[in-house]
């Protein structure tokens, strides 16, 4: 068997995919073997149309904010690591006082 040559598809497609398997009311398998495609893509599909907006708000970002948001996480990173070390060091002075 060979393999199907992959195909590309727009937005447009996609949501008009995703309307047919809610407006006819059938099953993700029949509709996508009525639309020639594969099921799982369909599903997820499906899926992504049905997930909440606020899950990718993150795509939403400007760039500015995500350019902040990868310095401040590089910040974060950086705080834990000295707060880590000197919590040892702190351990480490505390058994040679005693």
């Amino acid at each position: 068997m060979s393999r199907r040559k992959r195909r590309t598809f727009t937005e447009e497609q996609k949501a008009a995919a995703v309307e047919y398997v809610g407006s006819k009311g059938k099953t993700v398998a029949q509709a996508a073997r009525d639309l020639d495609l594969t099921e799982t893509v369909l599903r997820r599909w499906v899926e992504e149309a049905q997930r909440p907006a606020a899950v990718s708000s993150v795509e939403k970002l400007s760039q500015e904010e995500r350019e902040e948001l990868r310095r401040l996480r590089r910040e974060n990173q950086q705080l834990r690591l000295e707060r880590d070390f000197l919590k040892k060091a702190a351990a480490f002075f505390a058994r040679e006082s005693s």
